[in-house]
């Protein structure tokens, strides 16, 4: 009887709501995707659904799995709003006498990037020794399914409770040579006869190497091997406080600090795809759920407790996108964001979009006068995926999930080729 009813639902999911589109515009998208199209030498997923009349106008293998990337971000997005609310969930703190004992919450804004402020400063100010404890911290470094030879990109930054600086070192080339913040690091860097063109970590350890006549200088910043002796360190440097580390559990009765608006950085996870950001917004929703840093515990709540009417259960294990092992249905794509498109203000949700020609990772792909897409892009080798928003010609938008898996070619040429279907779809409706 379950496998009758699922099989109904199944069906009716993705059964024939193609009143909407007239037989010639059946075919064409038919043709654009099918035999004897560029999408026939790979797999591919496609769904095009009506938001306003919830129908489902257009599908092919939306029921398959497909490995997401960065579209993975839109759960982390939804997981992010349903539970953090309006700021991040920075630290919790006991204090007393001119000592303050805190245990990170996973913030990630402790100047990295452009965010700016000084509310973990601030509330350490009047203390002389700051206890940093990270016993909270279930998750490791890295995500479950994560290539290991990502360790020296900065889109595979570790995952800590409290990081300083994103946990990278940023590098400049003066004169030839490299330059590195913070400073201390400059006398680990040694010179290699490897054919390297970027400075490189060692796998073990923060040495750095790097060779005089290849050295380019793109790579602006490069993982840092965290431990929690060095975090103090460096945090002791950057407050002039004396901090100290200990497993010492939190206690039941604290307070916390929640320091910085959640939208910036929302934003800044969609847009430029910041990887890193991503996995600590689930620390975050984690540490507000459980005050524990956990993020496989916190992805099985969000499913159990938010998703658990999506069309196909996902197989979901990081933040990022950055594992292989997450797995997900262009329909569920579509299903959760759906959920998204009515659970965030209309200007808030397309100021977290990317847009196709304007901003983010598509700014320039899908370029027209009045842009038409507004979406997450996901890559990695071999898979491409794009799940958002179009806008029609005729002015209304509609949800789509657009995924690709198995290509042999350039992530650039599978581009191209959506571009064309997507420009089909828009001037069609």
């Amino acid at each position: 009887m379950k496998k009758a009813f699922a099989f109904i639902f199944a069906f009716l999911w993705t059964s024939f709501s193609f009143a909407q589109l007239d037989r010639d515009q059946f075919a064409k998208i038919e043709s654009a995707l099918g035999d004897r199209s560029f999408f026939a030498g790979h797999l591919t997923g496609f769904m095009l659904y009506d938001l306003d009349s919830q129908r489902v106008m257009y599908e092919k293998n939306s029921q398959l799995r497909f490995i997401p990337a960065s579209t993975t971000k839109l759960f982390t997005l939804f997981a992010s709003i349903a539970i953090l609310g309006d700021s991040t969930q920075t630290l919790r703190y006991v204090s007393s006498g001119d000592t303050i004992k805190i245990w990170g919450s996973g913030d990630p804004t402790w100047r990295y990037k452009d965010f700016s402020h000084k509310k973990i400063e601030e509330l350490i100010a009047p203390y002389q020794v700051v206890v940093y404890s990270d016993s909270n911290m279930d998750s490791p470094a890295f995500g479950y399914g994560w290539q290991w030879d990502d360790y020296y990109f900065d889109y595979s930054a570790e995952r800590t409770t409290l990081p300083l600086r994103g946990n990278l070192l940023e590098v400049k080339k003066v004169n030839g040579a490299p330059r590195v913040y913070p400073e201390r690091f400059q006398s680990n860097i040694e010179i290699t006869k490897k054919t390297i063109r970027e400075l490189e970590r060692d796998f073990h350890s923060n040495t750095f190497y790097y060779n005089p006549g290849n050295f380019r200088g793109f790579e602006r910043y490069i993982p840092l091997l965290t431990s929690p002796s060095l975090f103090v360190s460096l945090a002791s440097e950057a407050t002039g406080k004396k901090w100290i580390h200990t497993q010492e559990p939190l206690p039941a009765k604290h307070n916390q600090l929640r320091a910085f608006p959640l939208q910036p950085v929302l934003k800044e996870m969609m847009l430029e795809s910041d990887n890193f950001l991503a996995e600590q917004l689930l620390l975050m929703v984690s540490d507000r759920l459980f005050q524990r840093l956990d993020t496989e515990r916190a992805i099985e709540y969000i499913l159990k407790s938010y998703l658990g009417d999506l069309p196909d259960v996902p197989q979901w294990v990081d933040g990022s996108g950055l594992s292989r092992h997450n797995l997900f249905t262009p329909r569920s794509m579509i299903a959760l964001f759906e959920k998204l498109y009515r659970l965030v203000p209309d200007a808030q949700l397309f100021e977290l979009l990317p847009t196709g020609g304007v901003s983010g990772t598509i700014e320039n792909s899908y370029q027209a006068q009045t842009p038409y897409i507004f979406a997450k892009t996901g890559t990695m080798s071999n898979n491409h995926s794009l799940v958002g928003l179009l806008r029609a010609k005729s002015g209304k938008y509609y949800a789509f999930a657009f995924m690709n898996t198995n290509y042999p070619y350039k992530a650039s040429e599978v581009r191209k080729e959506m571009e064309k279907v997507m420009v089909m779809v828009r001037d069609m409706l």
